[in-house]
């Protein structure tokens, strides 16, 4: 309860920064559990599975694992 209450003080872009560092945390942990000799594509279906598994369909994560940027 007290941290709802912390919580409900709080502004809503602070509310939005503290959300945006622990994703920011989230994927830092992820990334460094990987094995470093993946693939590209194995990198982010790997990253994709272990952040939005039972949460998206497959097709999503393969889709994710497959877009290429135009960097």
């Amino acid at each position: 309860k007290m941290v709802t209450e912390r919580y409900k003080q709080m502004t809503p872009d602070r509310r939005m920064r503290i959300a945006s560092s622990m994703v920011e945390t989230a994927r830092a942990i992820i990334e460094s559990s990987l094995p470093l000799n993946l693939t590209r594509r194995e990198r982010r279906l790997a990253f994709a599975k272990r952040l939005y598994a039972g949460e998206l369909p497959d097709a999503a994560l393969l889709a994710f694992a497959e877009w290429k940027a135009d960097i």
